[in-house]
């Protein structure tokens, strides 16, 4: 995966040769973000061709396929690596790539893909363009998109999730103002693609409020309660009299959980109703992005100091008591994936506190991480990632976890990795900059304390 420098005579002798290789390539899994004394060890990095990686979104596995799936804007296109070999398969191209702003950064509210879910055949994927994507991942290479359905807005389709069936989908506007999110019929098992709009489902403008720039963002879908459960970043009045506007000075509400029932017919979700199980309800101490179940019908909800400065715990909350608890020294998450492989959840935190206290210290003292909470809620590491690391997804047959990584800013500029912990995950050469990478990780280890990944180890309960 790593090139070989040309400088390499072919007529040295083999210890020369080797002595030449050896000091061309640096492998991947070295530095910060391979720590020896973390549970959750570095195993390799799969590099991605074509264009380096500037800019990503959400990440995806399908462990019954053996696939993993990134929203790779760089590239335009959904990546797809083979988990049980750890190798590049192919790009499924069709989507708009990077958009930049007039400052020459990444617009994350009109670049695409986005947000990414699958199941069986059937892949979905969010473009900067308003469209969700249905792409057919048995169709052969060039006709893998079979229908791009409009949402009716002006920016991106974000983070979205999929009935246990898969007949069901809902997705988020996140970048509309006000925000909404649409509810599909997906495809299930079916053969052909019969995708199509239910409705269009929006915020109570009491709660969420137009004008502010507010948001929805990752869904999850509980089997046990039947409902989705959507983060809310900010919601007004949470507590009463607090500043959801960021124009108007920093952000003192708190988020919410919305509560929807996919089979109510319900175009708006409004106060949260206890008895119905529907609605919003209002956090304390969290604006999540990331909502993931887990064991006991629990969500891991990824709070995050980018909503609101004061928020720095992680938040775990009851679908059906809503009783909850707050993890401490882990905060800043996106993306977030309980793996019932290992029982554990992972946190993609490009935003965690690295001094402690609220308000969240300012940028220069926040850092990515992979964090690493078990099914009882307690917080047991966190491992450097590149900066502005946020996509986690891990494969429940393999107890392998994958983190994607931009590359340098010497190779990217604007929206590159500005620490060294990227490069020394990916691995380098003297004379290459650095592309980017996913990084894999894996979680089991045996007595030697060598990677132990075998496939017979990962489970499903």
């Amino acid at each position: 995966m790593f090139a070989i420098s040309t400088r390499i005579s072919l007529a040295a002798g083999p210890a020369l040769l080797g002595l030449a290789v050896s000091a061309a390539l640096a492998g991947p899994c070295t530095g910060p973000g391979a720590p020896t004394n973390t549970q959750t060890r570095c195993k390799t990095a799969v590099i991605i061709p074509g264009n380096a990686i500037r800019s990503f979104d959400i990440s995806w596995v399908n462990p019954d396929r053996a696939e993993y799936y990134l929203g790779d804007r760089s590239n335009s296109g959904i990546d797809i690596i083979d988990t049980h070999s750890l190798m590049f398969k192919r790009t499924i191209g069709g989507f708009v790539g990077i958009v930049l702003n007039g400052a020459g950064a990444v617009d994350n509210n009109h670049s695409g893909p986005d947000g990414v879910t699958s199941h069986g055949r059937w892949l979905y994927a969010g473009d900067g363009n308003s469209t969700l994507k249905v792409i057919d991942l048995n169709a052969p290479k060039g006709s893998e998109i079979k229908d791009s359905i409009p949402t009716g807005g002006t920016t991106r389709v974000d983070e979205m999730a999929l009935t246990t069936d898969g007949t069901i989908l809902l997705a988020a506007n996140n970048a509309e103002d006000p925000p909404f999110a649409t509810l599909f019929a997906a495809n299930g098992d079916n053969q052909v693609n019969t995708t199509h709009i239910l409705r269009k489902i929006t915020g109570d403008p009491a709660i969420i409020p137009a004008g502010a720039g507010l948001s929805m963002e990752q869904p999850a879908w509980d089997p046990t309660t039947k409902r989705f459960y959507v983060s809310v970043p900010i919601i007004a009045n949470n507590p009463m009299g607090c500043n959801f506007d960021a124009a108007s000075g920093p952000i003192t509400c708190d988020g919410g959980l919305a509560v929807i029932d996919p089979t109510d017919g319900s175009v708006m979700v409004t106060t949260f109703d206890s008895v119905k199980n529907t609605g919003i309800v209002p956090l304390h101490a969290c604006g999540p992005n990331g909502a993931t179940v887990g064991p006991n019908d629990n969500l891991l909800l990824g709070c995050t100091p980018a909503n609101n400065p004061a928020n720095v715990t992680t938040l775990v909350i009851n679908a059906t008591t809503k009783n909850y608890a707050n993890i401490g020294n882990i905060t800043g998450s996106d993306e977030v994936w309980f793996n019932k492989g290992d029982g554990r959840y992972y946190t993609g935190s490009n935003r965690n506190c690295k001094v402690s206290g609220a308000p969240c210290p300012a940028a220069g003292q926040q850092a990515a991480v992979l964090g690493v909470i078990d099914g009882t809620s307690v917080l047991i590491e966190t491992v450097p990632q590149s900066s502005g690391s946020h996509s986690v997804a891990a494969d429940s047959k393999r107890n392998l976890i994958f983190v994607p990584q931009v590359a340098p800013a010497a190779a990217v500029g604007s929206g590159g990795d500005t620490t060294a912990v990227g490069a020394g995950i990916c691995g380098t050469t003297n004379d290459d900059k650095g592309t980017g990478c996913v990084g894999v990780y894996v979680h089991r280890v045996d007595h030697d304390g060598d990677h132990d990944d075998h496939d017979d180890h990962g489970h499903d309960h």
